[in-house]
Formats: structure tokens, sequence, C-alpha cells
């Protein structure tokens, strides 16, 4: 392989991109701004988990270190709710056997891509190294060493920007926007995030029900819990940053204890370091990225969240990043090497997919804060699975997302907002469960075919 490739950035979506190049005999050289997690504490290795579907396992796979990663992971059969005033329920999240979602530490797995890359030995990382500059026209990177200062640049013949929501490369292609057309816009949702933790029971155990997905539906807010393979839980409270219930409003040690006692009992109780974590971690913002063109000059490509950073409520950000890298790698093999070819055909083929996933995020916000505490909602989803038990050919919006990575993400959402609207419709006819007929949900749906 003649090509020279250059990955700037080196978290989920470079690693396995870095690797499945190298597995197809490219030399590939990478450059991240954080210091290596596996040498150090950068944050990473305990930032929010996350939770991979079929399309993320189908990457794994794709490289073959399914074996490394499943070791890590926690399966998450369905959602826990816990309704602040009657007791907790549990909703599965496919009425098929087999299918769940699974928690992962976000370090632990970008430390197996990180091993397996530089195992290949055609992959080199430079860490502690950050991109500046970039000719756009020639290939040229211009990087410095943010502990030394010292600056050098790079040259390749292709060049990936894997570098997260802030990417440089992204932003190098936006300060000549109107030269190369480049539409950009990035949206805040007005709710912030804060991570907390429900440490393991004094028995080492875990506190709550350990393959769920635990959520603290509230009116315009929630929390959920994710858990971690040392029985803990990676908490994660999403609050507007102001108003009336709001992170603005929470200042004293008296108002934040009380917030949680009044808003959370049953992780109150459960949180003996909730103060200490509240005040130490930080509050964060959510935004959705979109843009356009994803390639320049045949040289640059966007990929992962420098091309389309999501909201987490869906969980489908790195798997939509490395579903990015099995597409990449199918064009790579069709067009045998043909990089513009690749380049151009790969942002056309994936970006209406990146904006659905994109906006299902915001969507489901509503859903998992609201909805998982309405008795229609909760109805339309019990109709939902039992469908998806009785009938093999129907899936829910949820399960051709989640499940269904043989499905592009435009089509589950055209198809499952449709589904969606006549079950919600039908559940809010009859209101209880008894009354449902499945032959007549069935007949509304076909009518869409």
């Amino acid at each position: 392989m003649s090509n020279k490739i250059i990955i700037v950035g080196a978290g989920l979506c470079g690693t396995l991109l870095a690797l499945r190049l190298a597995q197809k005999g490219y030399q590939v050289v990478m450059y991240e701004r954080r210091s290596d997690m596996r040498k150090s504490n950068v944050g990473a290795g305990r930032s929010i988990n996350l939770a991979l579907s079929d399309r993320g396992l189908k990457g794994l796979a794709l490289v073959g270190i399914e074996d490394k990663i499943l070791p890590l992971v926690i399966p998450m059969h369905g959602r826990m709710i816990h309704p602040l005033n009657t007791n907790t329920s549990f909703v599965n999240y496919s009425g098929r056997k087999g299918e769940w979602i699974n928690s992962v530490s976000r370090g632990g797995l970008n430390k197996v891509l990180l091993e397996s890359a530089e195992a290949t030995g055609k992959v080199t990382i430079h860490f502690d190294t950050e991109c500046e500059d970039v000719d756009l026209v020639k290939g040229h990177i211009s990087l410095t060493n943010v502990k030394t200062g010292n600056k050098t640049n790079d040259y390749g013949d292709v060049i990936f920007g894997t570098d997260g929501a802030g990417s440089a490369i992204r932003n190098a292609i936006l300060n000549q926007s109107a030269k190369y057309r480049f539409d950009f816009s990035q949206i805040y949702l007005s709710t912030a995030y804060k991570e907390l933790e429900i440490p393991a029971a004094s028995d080492g155990g875990y506190r709550l029900e350990k393959n769920a997905l635990h959520i603290w539906p509230r009116n315009g807010f929630m929390m959920i819990a994710l858990p971690n393979l040392d029985a803990s839980f990676t908490v994660t409270l999403f609050l507007p940053f102001k108003g009336e219930t709001s992170f603005e409003m929470l200042n004293t040690d008296e108002e934040i204890m009380a917030f949680f006692e009044n808003n959370f009992p049953t992780a109150y109780t459960q949180m003996p370091h909730l103060l200490e974590d509240f005040r130490s971690n930080p509050t964060s913002a959510l935004g959705t990225v979109k843009c356009y063109p994803w390639q320049i000059n045949d040289k640059f490509l966007l990929m992962g969240d420098a091309a389309h950073a999501v909201v987490p409520f869906y969980g489908q950000g790195m798997n939509a990043s490395f579903e990015d890298v099995v597409v990449l790698d199918e064009l790579i093999d069709k067009y045998e090497g043909n990089w513009p070819q690749i380049l151009s055909i790969f942002q056309q083929i994936r970006k209406s997919d990146a904006d659905a996933i994109a906006d299902l995020a915001v969507e489901n916000e509503i859903e998992m804060r609201s909805s998982t505490a309405d008795p229609v909602f909760l109805l339309k989803r019990k109709m939902e699975l039992h469908l998806e038990q009785k009938y093999p050919d129907y899936f829910s919006k949820y399960s051709m997302v989640t499940f269904r990575e043989d499905l592009s993400y435009s089509f589950a959402m055209e198809r499952g907002r449709a589904q969606d609207r006549i079950l919600m419709e039908y559940a809010s006819e009859i209101m209880d469960f008894s009354l449902f007929d499945e032959y007549e949900a069935l007949k509304r749906i076909n009518n869409l075919t």
C-alpha cells in the first residue's frame, strides 16, 4: 500500500479505523491531543459508560476483537423505570430473546482498541500532540506537542478527522466554509448533564438491578444509571441549565441534597458520596453537530463525532461511529483503494443516516424523561413487545435502530415514526392491554406498505 494515512484523533472511531486500515495493509500514523490513557489518568477511563449494541458490535466483529470486548460488557435487558410515587417497573428493550444492549466503559474499550491497533505493527500513535493548522490543498497538518511545545508538520495522502465534536480538522474546513460551501450547525439543548455515582454495596455487590439501564423520569428532567464491572453505577443527571428546576438553582449543600431526596428518593439513599460528586464533577452541555461536505479535496474525510456528533439519548453515538468504519471498509474493497471515489461516495451514503440518528436522539430525550412515565406510552410499548414476541417480521422503531444493523438509520426513523403514530393512537383508544387486538394493530401497521 503506497498511500500514507494520517488519523487525527485516537478515540473510539479513530482507533477502530486505524486497526482496520492496518489489517488491510496500510501504514497509519495517528495524532492524539490527550495523553495515553493506558499510562496516565486523563479522565477517559472514568467517563460516561456507553451502550454498545448491534451496529457497534458489527464494527468490533469486523476487526476480530469481540472476544476481548465481551468480558468488559454488562448486558442490559431493558429499562428499570423508577417513578416518583409508585413502584419500579421493568420494560424489556426487545420482545425477542437474545436482543439487549451492553454497558461498556468508554476508557476500557478505547484501551483495547489502542493496544490492538499498535499490535499490528502498522500503526504509530503520537499522544500529547495537537493539530493546530491544516493545509486542505496540500494535505499538510501542523502539530504541537502540548507538553514540550515542540512543533512539527506531517503530510498524508489521506487524512481522517476523527477528533470528536470539537474537531480541529472540521474547524479548518469551517474557516474556509465559503470556498468549500461547507454547511455547519451546532445546536445545543437547554439540558445539561452531570456525572455522579452509585458505588458498590458494602458487601461488594450491586445496589440496584445489575442487568438494566435505570431511569428516573421526571417532567422536564431525569436521571439514568448504567452498571459497571466493579458493581458501581455511573449515574448521569440531565437537568436544564436554567429555570425553576435547574442546575442554577442548586447552589447550597441543603438545596442539592433536598433536590435529590425529593426527586430521586430510591437513588438518593444509595449515593453516599453525592455531595462530593456533585461539587467536583463538571456541568456539561449537550449538542448536535451536523455538517457537509465531509470530504475535502479527495484528501480529507470527517468521520464519527467530527462529522455527526449526537446527544446520548438513543445510545447510538459510538455505534454510529463504528458503523462509519464498516461502511468505509466496504467501499475500500469495492473501489479497490481509489480514495477520491471512496471518500465521495462515503459521505453521500452516510449523511442521511447521520442526520436521522441525530434527530432520533433528540426525540428520545423526551421519551426517556417523560414518556416512560406516561401510561399510554407504556401501553404502546407493551403492545410492541407483544408483537415482536409473536411476529418475527415486526420490529419497533427502537429495535430497528438498535438491533437491525442491516437497516439504515434513515429507514428506521421513517418507518418507526409511522408505526409509533399508529400504535400511540391505538393505545389511547383502548387504554388497557386486555382490549388489545393484535390483528387490528397489524392491519393498521400494514396499511403503511
